[in-house]
Parts: C-alpha cells; sequence; structure tokens
C-alpha cells in the first residue's frame, strides 16, 4: 500500500510540474514587509504543485482522491523523519534565506522536522507590550466577521458553525474579530499564547489535509472548515476569551501540543507544527480588539503582512 502511494503521489508531482508552468508565472502570492512597507512576491515551495492541484481539472480530481487524505500526509511526515530527509536542509535554509543564527542547536539537526520545527534562541523574539502575534507568518486582521465574507472569493461558505462545530462558541464569537496567521514551509513552526491569561484545554476536530496556501484559499475560505483543527481558549483580563484554532494542512504530519492547561504567560510556547504549511486563527469576543492600524490598512488592500512572533498586533 505504501508503495502504491509513494507512486501516485510522485507520478501526481511529475505531472503537475509539467502541466503548470504558464500557470506559475501567473499566480503570484503579494505581500506587505511590515518594516519597510514594500510589497514582495513569495517564494512558495512547490508551487506549481498548488495551482495544478486547486486550478486544474485534473488537479482537482487528485486532490479529492488523494491529497488531501492522510495517507499522503504521512508518508510526507515519514519521510521528513528520516535521516535521508537531512540533505535537503541546506539548500531550503539557502533557498528561502532562512537566518539560521536564529535558532539553537542549529548545527545538530539529523532530520528534516527537527530542522522544520526548530526552537528559536533566548531573547530572539521580544514581547510585545499589548496583544502580540502568536507565530511567525503572514497575517491578516478583520474587525468583524462580515469583513471576512468580502476578502475572500467564496467567503460566504466560511461559518463559524461549521469551523468551530460548537454552537456556545458560534454564539460568543459570531459578531467579534478574527485574526489569520498563515505559516508557510520556510517559516518558524512554533506558536505561542498572545497574551497571558488561563488556557484550557485543546479541543481536536477532525479533518482533511488541504493546502491553506493562499493559492488554494483564493478558491474558497471553506477549506478551513474542513482541514484537521485544534483549539483552545485563553480567558484574558485585557481582551476577554481568545479562541486559539491551530489548522494542519497538506503534508503536516501532525500537530503537536506543549502547553500545560491553567495559567500561561505571554510568549510562553503553545505547540509546533510538522512538516507542512498551517495556520493559526484567532477569535475575539465583539468590542475586545482594536487591530493595529497598519495591518487593518493591508488587509483593506487585499494584502497579507509580515509578522513576527511576539510583535503586537493590536489594543483593547
Amino acid at each position: 500500500m505504501k508503495q502504491l502511494g509513494f507512486l501516485v503521489l510522485f507520478f501526481a508531482m511529475f505531472a503537475c510540474q509539467n502541466k503548470v508552468d504558464s500557470d506559475q508565472k501567473m499566480d503570484m502570492i503579494k505581500y506587505i514587509d511590515r518594516k519597510s512597507g514594500e510589497i514582495h512576491t513569495e517564494n512558495v515551495p512547490n508551487q506549481g504543485m498548488l495551482n495544478w492541484l486547486y486550478g486544474a481539472g485534473s488537479g482537482k480530481l487528485a486532490l479529492h482522491l488523494l491529497f488531501k487524505r492522510k495517507l499522503v500526509s504521512s508518508m510526507g511526515g515519514w519521510y521528513m523523519n528520516t535521516q535521508q530527509s537531512a540533505k535537503r536542509i541546506p539548500g531550503f535554509i539557502a533557498e528561502h534565506n532562512i537566518d539560521i543564527t536564529e535558532f539553537q542547536d542549529a548545527d545538530t539537526f539529523k532530520t528534516f522536522n527537527q530542522f522544520f520545527y526548530r526552537k528559536l534562541k533566548a531573547n530572539v523574539r521580544p514581547i510585545g507590550e499589548h496583544l502580540v502575534s502568536p507565530a511567525d507568518g503572514k497575517i491578516l486582521v478583520f474587525p468583524t466577521l462580515n469583513d471576512v465574507q468580502t476578502f475572500f472569493i467564496k467567503g460566504s461558505e466560511f461559518t463559524l458553525e461549521r469551523f468551530l462545530q460548537n454552537p456556545e462558541l458560534t454564539k460568543k464569537y459570531s459578531d467579534g474579530s478574527m485574526a489569520i496567521v498563515r505559516l508557510a514551509p520556510p517559516d518558524y513552526h512554533r506558536y505561542h499564547f498572545p497574551a497571558s491569561g488561563i488556557a484550557s484545554e485543546s479541543t481536536k476536530i477532525n479533518g482533511y489535509y488541504y493546502s491553506v496556501s493562499p493559492l488554494a484559499l483564493r478558491g474558497s475560505l471553506e477549506i478551513f472548515c474542513e482541514n484537521k483543527r485544534e483549539y483552545s481558549t485563553l480567558a484574558t483580563k485585557e481582551y476577554g476569551d481568545i479562541l486559539i484554532m491551530d489548522v494542519g494542512a497538506t503534508m503536516v504530519g501532525s500537530i503537536f501540543q506543549t502547553y500545560s492547561p491553567g495559567l500561561v504567560k505571554k510568549g510562553d510556547e503553545k505547540g509546533y507544527f510538522a512538516f507542512g504549511g498551517s495556520t493559526l486563527v484567532l477569535l475575539f469576543e465583539k468590542g475586545k480588539i482594536r487591530f493595529d492600524k497598519d495591518l487593518l490598512t493591508n488587509t483593506q488592500k487585499g494584502m497579507e503582512t509580515t509578522i513576527h512572533m511576539g510583535e503586537d498586533i493590536g489594543l483593547n
């Protein structure tokens, strides 16, 4: 079974690489660098495959038959835990210009996954004064869920009821705000608490393994309601009860929670993702958060903004 899965996977990868060369030139992910204000183009790993899977008819067929299944992500996770995978590390660092000096034990990674969920050195990410980003990545912020509906092409398919699968929580956050932090494969993949408070236990929601790349989300935000995910709530004095949803995706082998329920401090580690692109979704009760102006402006322009764990993103 594994041998068959590998054959199908590599055939699909080969096919999509040779079918979407023209699409690669068309579908580019633009974002705004928060420090400089400049617009950049993201270097997307396997962009050809994503264009094929979420754009071409044959790709969508392969997506529904194979790529969204646990089998493919499990195979990818298995390979990324082998010593053979470590050979990919130097090239990946060079291709994506990763500053490896920020991380602990940078010269001792024995597998790609060890590198992928690497730990930061102490004090590399200063923790801000207000509500902070829980992760490195690119962020979108929405003062109301109505703003979410207008941002995505088919945003109306996204409902809190499907996303949360909990009537009480749906009612609690239905008039609230949302922040989406997207972690691309080159990003630091541990995530942290955005504020101090009391953290609940984590609740798991089973699902598929669709990509959370903008190349996929342009089709529908409904992907967030389909993917495997876990959520917990953080009871805070300043920002009310924050719901933190950890969303897995294609090639994410697992979501690991490293925190203990109870009192936590802002910036404490909450967990990490194994190999793949991933997303954190933060939900706020109505009137509990005012997002920073630059993040709001950029989102209204249809652009993500680069963010680092610990950077301020809003006030109460």
